[in-house]
């Protein structure tokens, strides 16, 4: 079979992000580089029409296009994968690749072309309700210009954990990621850490989550043990891991 791959503008691969994303039911990590112009788009062709894509963008979002972060291909077409991928990785002169091991076919390829692989993150999606209750504790919306000690306007969600009438913990869900998904994320005062405040928070804020309409996923930093603790006793689960690797030569 004859194909090609070009480069290509962000119009031209929406197409096949519906089926991209269909497959991979659940949170994309990088998925609103796209709308924030952050990305080179490839379409991978044949004489009957585009089969596949590859997203490429800087390591560091602003950077040079040089890490592959994106890769789908047509299922009849990926006893060709291997091929294709060579070839994507060669016209995009990437030299880095970077994925989502819950992507099973990308991470397939990513294992057979990336070295010095390193785990940068969990990901995390919800598993089961839990029902912790915190005595003189609320979970509420945030007041206009309430703060917690040390810290800023700036660095406050929508929602707190009010004792005694003070904010001791925030937290949010970021709304940029690929609908259905949310992004949960809090900070407890260092004075009310290790009592459980952080789980109680992520409880109340995927409820929060779902009465918006939208999936609660999260992610946390690979040696942040106190962030993955809070959230695997909060009811979410370890759902993959963000992965980047140099592109094996």
């Amino acid at each position: 079979m004859n194909w090609s791959i070009r480069k290509a503008s962000l119009q031209d691969i929406l197409p096949l992000r519906p089926l991209f994303l269909q497959e991979n039911n659940f949170q994309i990590r990088y998925n609103a580089r796209h709308e924030r112009g952050w990305t080179d788009s490839y379409l991978i062709s044949t004489d009957g029409g585009a089969i596949g894509y590859g997203a490429v963008a800087g390591k560091n979002d602003h950077g040079d296009r040089d890490s592959l972060f994106e890769f789908y291909l047509m299922p009849p077409f990926r006893y060709l994968a291997t091929e294709i991928f060579a070839e994507l990785l060669r016209v995009s002169g990437v030299t880095e690749i970077t994925c989502q091991t819950n992507d099973l076919f990308f991470s397939s390829l990513f294992y057979r072309f990336a070295k010095n692989i390193r785990a940068e993150a969990f990901l995390f999606s919800d598993q089961h309700t839990t029902h912790f209750r915190k005595e003189n504790r609320v979970f509420r919306k945030r007041e206009a210009g309430e703060v917690m000690d040390r810290y800023e306007e700036n660095q406050m969600g929508g929602y707190v954990v009010v004792e005694d009438g003070k904010p001791i913990a925030t937290g949010d869900f970021y709304l940029h990621y690929n609908p259905p998904f949310a992004d949960l994320w809090m900070e407890v005062t260092e004075s009310h850490r290790r009592k459980g405040i952080g789980s109680f928070l992520l409880q109340e804020l995927k409820t929060a989550c779902y009465l918006a309409g939208r999936i609660p996923a999260a992610r946390c930093n690979i040696d942040n043990e106190a962030s993955k603790a809070s959230l695997l006793k909060a009811g979410l689960q370890v759902a993959g891991c963000l992965v980047s690797g140099d592109v094996n030569g």
